[in-house]
């Protein structure tokens, strides 16, 4: 086990290149000591920690066309974009079984990231028994406006992307002076402004934290961009995104565009393997060959 964090950023369908890319981890027997998912982030982390290479694009692959996963039925009945009893219950308990006992071997820490919807913080929530906790990472993927809020501990929560959705500096000062960062956006972009500020002021008029921080939160995320490159440019922090603009959407069902961005993902890891094993060996922490050595 590498002595080193994982932060997983979300992106909804856009988590099928995390899932290509943690796949070939699990390939290479590669594992952290700290883990921190962000939403469709910490969703892809649990099949990660509990070593079922496959599980997180299946379980995509196989039920995106099912009315209960996702859509506008789901958003109708249950209140939810993305059906949380199918996805927190009904699969991981019965459709696509869920290793809960090899999820509690890691010896690591994990932490599913969480919005508290009173304050507008980030929560960094420990998950160690996933059928205790699973209610942490469905939190964290409950995108605003098209889900409930989700009850932890008699608190409310919402999605994490929210607060932090690229919780590096969280890893650094936990402890963890190097950084493997895997993002589901290309290096060229950045999070324009929100655009439903009305909507979401007059949807959380009772939760004005929550409010600001979602009409806030493309500074935020362009903030996080620039502090990446900078821990990247000290040799810190390695990066693995992909290569190109993805061009898919949050909700994307088309099983075709779904599977090359999950075969990108794993190729992507491929590629920057050996690089990745000089930064995660080296004694002290080397300076980064090209400022951009994992945008190429």
């Amino acid at each position: 086990m590498y002595q080193a964090g994982l932060i997983l950023e979300g992106g909804g369908m856009r988590g099928v290149f995390t899932a290509g890319v943690l796949d070939f981890f699990l390939d290479k027997n590669i594992e952290f000591s700290s883990c921190y998912g962000v939403s469709a982030g910490a969703c892809n982390a649990c099949s990660f920690l509990s070593k079922q290479k496959g599980r997180s694009y299946d379980v995509i692959a196989d039920y995106i066309g099912d009315k209960r996963y996702c859509g506008l039925y789901s958003l109708i009945t249950t209140g939810d974009l993305f059906g949380a009893d199918f996805l927190y219950n009904v699969i991981p308990n019965g459709l696509n079984p869920f290793d809960y006992e090899t999820f509690r071997s890691y010896r690591g820490r994990f932490y599913a990231v969480m919005t508290d919807c009173k304050t507008g913080l980030a929560v960094y929530y420990p998950v160690r028994d996933l059928k205790k906790d699973i209610t942490a990472v469905q939190a964290s993927s409950s995108l605003p406006l098209v889900s409930r809020m989700v009850s932890v501990g008699g608190r409310k929560y919402l999605d994490g992307g929210i607060s932090d959705s690229i919780p590096l500096r969280r890893s650094i000062k936990d402890g963890n002076r190097k950084n493997v960062v895997i993002l589901t956006r290309s290096s060229d972009y950045r999070k324009p402004p929100f655009k439903l500020n009305s909507l979401v002021s007059l949807r959380y008029l009772a939760h004005p934290e929550l409010a600001a921080g979602i009409r806030h939160r493309s500074d935020r995320y362009n903030d996080t961009l620039d502090f990446i490159r900078s821990e990247e440019d000290k040799g810190s922090t390695f990066v693995i995104r992909p290569e190109q603009p993805i061009k898919i959407s949050r909700i994307e069902k088309d099983p075709k565009k779904l599977r090359r961005l999950y075969r990108e993902g794993y190729r992507c890891a491929a590629r920057h393997f050996e690089e990745l094993l000089d930064f995660l060996n080296a004694e002290e922490i080397p300076p980064a060959k090209d400022k951009r050595q994992n945008s190429r």
